[in-house]
């Protein structure tokens, strides 16, 4: 993308930075868990194990520290997607701050800038066919040294994107077997991500823990592009290891070698 290769598991970060999109029990569980350096280390790793290098979080200082001190202990860099939300209020002030915004994101070391949903989407005009001023901070972008993106939870972004020509290397689509926060039917976003000029990062595959890592991936990973990319948040190191075998075996199309769920009584014939 931009003529940078990334891994095409891309690691997400809501189960790491406390958005569980469940309850605020298990956000306050998920920062609990993840409150140094340390304790993200081991996700970290466990990704690097595939080559699994490439980041996509709200690039803040928390996690930025947390994957330097993983690239130093690993010796090895990972690619960074900042999904930063910006002011864009249509005033001199406004374009300060949203271009004060990008250049940390650079400053920070990120290789991608692709602005938020909750920013993005204020700029669509439905009547048009456009999203107005948008050039306006890809320029940004593209002056402080980043690959210029676009969050679009709005499936129409993507398809005014390419109808527009503007500078968008990729694109975030939420994208599920459920329609979890997907804003029109499955069929309807599969054809708009089947027909994009650029390369797709697909996030929520799970529906934030709705369906299990078998389910989820498996739907995506067969329905995608060779292109397009999965974004694949985990709790745990085991959690990585799970959904990267789940991974490769639905791209192998054969099932995945894991250990059978647990349960009080295991010598049942149901369990095989």
């Amino acid at each position: 993308m931009g003529g940078k290769s990334v891994s095409r598991m891309l690691i997400g970060t809501n189960w790491l930075l406390g958005w569980s999109h469940r309850t605020p029990s298990a956000d306050r569980s998920i920062k609990n868990r993840y409150n140094s350096d340390e304790a993200f280390f081991p996700v970290f790793e466990a990704y690097m194990q595939y080559g699994i290098d490439t980041v996509m979080a709200p690039m803040d200082e928390k996690i930025v520290h947390a994957i330097r001190y993983a690239e130093d202990k690993l010796g090895k860099k990972f690619i960074l997607i900042d999904t930063p939300q910006i002011n864009v209020d249509d005033n001199p002030a406004a374009r300060r701050e949203a271009e004060a915004r990008i250049k940390q994101s650079a400053a920070n070391g990120c290789d991608f800038c692709l602005i938020h949903h909750a920013s993005a989407e204020q700029l669509v005009n439905k009547n048009k066919g456009i999203i107005d001023r948008l050039d306006d901070y890809t320029k940004m972008i593209r002056d402080a040294g980043l690959i210029p993106g676009l969050s679009a939870h709005m499936p129409e972004m993507i398809t005014y994107t390419d109808q527009n020509g503007y500078d968008i290397e990729t694109y975030i689509q939420i994208f599920n077997c459920v329609g979890f926060l997907m804003q029109v039917e499955i069929e309807t976003v599969a054809s708009i991500i089947q027909n994009a000029k650029k390369p797709v990062m697909n996030i929520k595959s799970m529906a934030a823990g709705r369906v299990t890592p078998y389910v989820g991936l498996t739907f995506n990973w067969n329905v995608l592009r060779p292109c397009d990319m999965v974004t694949v948040g985990a709790f745990s190191a085991d959690e990585v290891h799970e959904d990267v075998e789940i991974s490769l075996a639905a791209l192998e199309h054969r099932f995945p070698n894991m250990e059978k769920r647990a349960s009080p009584v295991m010598n049942q014939a149901a369990f095989g």
